[in-house]
């Protein structure tokens, strides 16, 4: 593999990585019904790994508009921050501090004297896993954002010249979580994998056009020097 092909897998991989990686995690996330049912030890596993890989999908979209200056561009990366931030958040609520609690209740012995306390954060209609209506209003926020940011990166992508499928793609993508409520099997998979292949289509998309107007710089540039009397004998000169 040549230098440039190798630089061109590089700058896909680098926008593909993190929402493929989380839409693969999201897969395993465990589905809650009783919280005392949980396998704990894949449970936090699954949630220690979205620390991370939240705010970097979220980047791996913004990294798609940052040489575009319009309005839809800067929102775009003003709702990939405001889903890095809200989700991040919500997911160490009702994610990992959940998920220490029932662990420690399980060890107890007496499990049911911990269900008040873990209920009380389960169900709070803030940073809550449910909330009392279903969508705590972190979760809800984080979800709104990523769909108004993705929205917003489409429309300044194809104002860019990009694609009508892999812009439709990314913000059709994003409305999984948003549909299903949910960021385990099938909301997150599906809009995040989803989000992955959009972002490698585009920037595909991006390293074709700069590949094409490089190579017409050089027919223009070779016609020039071919055009200058003389100019090919001191080429061969030189």
């Amino acid at each position: 593999m040549n230098v440039t092909a190798s630089r061109a897998w590089h700058a896909i991989a680098v926008v593909v990585a993190a929402p493929l990686v989380l839409a693969i995690v999201e897969m395993l996330h465990p589905h809650p019904h009783d919280l005392f049912g949980l396998d704990v030890n894949r449970w936090m596993l699954v949630h220690y790994a979205q620390i991370p890989l939240f705010p970097l999908a979220a980047l791996s979209t913004a990294m798609l508009v940052r040489d575009r200056k319009d309005w839809a561009a800067w929102l775009c990366r003003a709702g990939m921050f405001v889903f890095a931030i809200a989700f991040t958040v919500f997911d160490t609520a009702a994610g990992l501090v959940v998920g220490l609690l029932v662990k420690g209740a399980l060890a107890s012995g007496d499990p049911e004297s911990w269900r008040d306390m873990i209920d009380a954060l389960w169900f709070d209609p803030v940073l809550g896993g449910r909330g009392f209506t279903d969508a705590p209003w972190m979760g809800l926020i984080g979800r709104v954002a990523l769909s108004f940011g993705a929205v917003a990166g489409a429309i300044s992508l194809k104002r860019a010249g990009h694609g009508w499928l892999p812009v439709l793609l990314l913000a059709i993508a994003s409305f999984g979580i948003n549909v299903f409520k949910s960021h385990s099997w099938p909301g997150g998979p599906l809009t995040f994998g989803g989000m992955a292949i959009a972002a490698g289509w585009l920037r595909w998309e991006t390293l074709r056009r700069q590949a094409r107007a490089v190579a017409l710089l050089e027919e223009g540039v070779d016609a020039a020097v071919a055009g200058v009397p003389g100019s090919a004998r001191r080429v061969e000169a030189r």
